[in-house]
């Protein structure tokens, strides 16, 4: 069916997702559909295309780790009532197959057709990196499979899952023009982004920064004497001036990296989970903003 349509309808900007276990009565069966997704970024981008035909929430709760997740029963209870469960895909939810044995809802993976990333390095050499929402281009994509999954799933909505689409793919191609902006201002020899885990590969490629990380995917084994040598070795090589970690994982290794570099720490960046509502990156739109300006007021500050 065509992406274009004769009218766009109005997307809000902020989530209408919630998170699975929320017990306000806003958060309680409503009578439509419910769609589950794994983690909470999904969700915001699902509730976008949804708009006020189907009930969306999130596995994983703000703040959550999602690639070693461990979901509860009450996760099970919940997923049994669903009629749609969303995912990443390319490896990012270890735990995502056998959850899925255990439930009957049908599941979309979001990023079918993404050109991947692949990593280069340690014990993941070869796959493909999972973190392809960091990139606002490539978001269009997994907006595109979302819509697809609701027509599926409720095609007597389809020409508003469609149109809400259409109007969110333009809000992200206007932060995709921010990014470039905020990125672009930085100087050739500073558009090297050294993180603790290797997130932003996809944004790498698209916004034409270099990538570094001290692990390529978060596991247990995080931050080990190898990685931090390795890292050090390219801040200093590099003359890089701020590293970053993310939001979900310590940040010890990387304020060693920083310490014994004299670079600065830039701040934390959000990947695989939004703040809550009180919190900096409440949407995925937030998110990609938040991160694309921390990034580039740390680099190109006072050296």
């Amino acid at each position: 069916m065509s992406w274009v349509v004769a009218g766009l309808l109005v997307v809000a900007s902020t989530s209408c997702a919630r998170e699975v276990g929320d017990d306000d009565p806003a958060a309680l069966d409503d009578g439509r559909p419910l769609v589950l997704t794994t983690f909470t970024v999904l969700a915001d981008m699902a509730a976008n295309v949804a708009g006020e035909h189907l009930r969306v929430e999130s596995i994983t709760k703000a703040g959550a780790e999602i690639h070693g997740y461990e979901p509860t029963p009450g996760d099970l209870r919940t997923a049994e009532q669903a009629e749609l469960i969303l995912d990443n895909g390319l490896g990012l939810e270890s735990w995502f197959e056998k959850f899925v044995e255990r439930v009957p809802a049908p599941h979309a993976v979001v990023s079918a057709n993404v050109e991947p990333v692949y990593i280069r390095d340690d014990a993941y050499a070869g796959k493909a990196n999972p973190h392809a929402w960091m990139s606002p281009l490539v978001a269009e994509t997994y907006v595109k499979n979302i819509a697809d999954a609701f027509v599926a799933l409720d095609p007597a909505n389809t020409d508003d899952y469609r149109a809400n689409a259409v109007a969110y793919i333009g809000q992200l191609r206007e932060v995709g023009t921010e990014l470039d902006a905020d990125l672009s201002a930085l100087p050739e020899r500073q558009r090297a982004l050294v993180t603790c885990e290797g997130a932003f590969g996809y944004l790498a490629r698209d916004f034409d920064l270099q990538e570094a990380y001290l692990w390529p995917v978060n596991a247990e084994q995080e931050g080990t004497p190898k990685q931090v040598v390795r890292t050090i070795d390219f801040v200093r090589d590099n003359a890089v001036p701020a590293v970053f970690c993310e939001s979900t994982v310590s940040d010890k290794a990387q304020l060693q990296v920083a310490e014994d570099t004299g670079a600065r720490f830039g701040g934390k960046l959000y990947v695989d989970s939004l703040s809550d509502a009180a919190g900096p990156v409440p949407t995925y739109l937030d998110l990609l903003r938040y991160d694309a300006r921390l990034i580039a007021d740390a680099l190109v500050g006072e050296q």
